[in-house]
């Protein structure tokens, strides 16, 4: 009994050590994880924050991606505008849509965004704000207005959307020459118009119908600012369709008949040119 006591005691010093030593690894291990995630943290931080190693030119580009974005908060503006039957200010949203449309791409041919910014399609960004604010929000303002009358105002925007769709997958849309090829889904400006010059159901829903079918034939039509033959003219009479459509804003579509002449002539102009140079290859030129 006694000699167990005393081999008892002996052992006792050594278990604490041991239970020392093991307690001393384990706060060794849990401080050289520590300090492995602790680094690793670091480099994640520096990483995120590091704004100094970002080159110029491709903070430059991502600004322009950023530009194109812009259009999405426009859209949204306009939808809450329709949805109060707030046909002016919506197409007031969508002008500075039309604007930023028109010289987000120029500016990103400049700074040469896809060779900086290869992983960022431009194009897709474009096509997803273009269907938003060509496409979606035209139909809804149409449907909302109830100019066709019922069913055929639903009728039409779901035609518009629906054929606006299988249009943008279509990757053939644009020729050699930089014309679309097929009706260009430029609903802003179609509805626009409508709105103008106070459009009867039955004119309204023949035009809608007529250019939903062109969407889908090989005919040219016009981009103003890529098309190289009669650019001049071509930009001059976009540039004159846009003031009138202003002004027509300004008054809140109590438009007198001069502006609505105006409106329908450069429209048309617009609207048939890019057929007449395809029927006349050498015009322009």
């Amino acid at each position: 009994m006694g000699r167990s006591v005393t081999a008892d005691l002996l052992s006792f010093p050594m278990l604490i050590q041991l239970c020392a030593g093991s307690a001393v690894a384990k706060r060794a291990d849990w401080s050289h994880t520590s300090q492995a995630h602790g680094k690793a943290g670091r480099r994640v931080i520096r990483r995120i924050f590091n704004y100094r190693k970002v080159p110029y030119a491709e903070m430059r580009a991502f600004s322009v991606h950023l530009l194109t974005a812009s259009g999405s908060f426009l859209a949204f503006l306009g939808v809450v505008a329709a949805a109060e039957h707030r046909f002016v200010d919506m197409f007031w949203w969508l002008g500075l849509a039309l604007l930023v449309d028109g010289i987000d791409g120029p500016i990103a041919r400049k700074v040469k965004v896809k060779e900086v910014l290869p992983n960022w399609s431009g194009d897709t960004l474009d096509n997803i704000i273009d269907y938003v604010t060509y496409v979606l929000l035209p139909a809804f303002a149409l449907y909302q207005s109830g100019m066709i009358g019922e069913p055929w105002s639903f009728v039409a925007a779901g035609a518009i959307v629906v054929s606006s769709a299988i249009y943008y997958a279509d990757t053939g849309m644009k020729t050699e020459e930089y014309f679309f090829s097929g009706f260009p889904v430029v609903w802003n400006m179609v509805i626009f118009t409508l709105f103008v010059i106070d459009a009867s159901a039955n004119v309204a829903l023949a035009i809608v119908l007529i250019s939903v079918v062109l969407t889908f034939l090989p005919i040219n039509f016009l981009h103003p600012v890529r098309v190289k033959r009669l650019r001049p003219l071509n930009l001059a009479v976009g540039f004159i369709w846009c003031a009138l459509g202003g002004y027509s804003l300004l008054l809140h579509f109590d438009t007198p008949d001069w502006v609505v002449t105006g409106v329908v002539v450069s429209g048309l102009y617009l609207y048939c040119i890019g057929g007449v140079l395809q029927f006349f290859p050498r015009l322009g030129k």
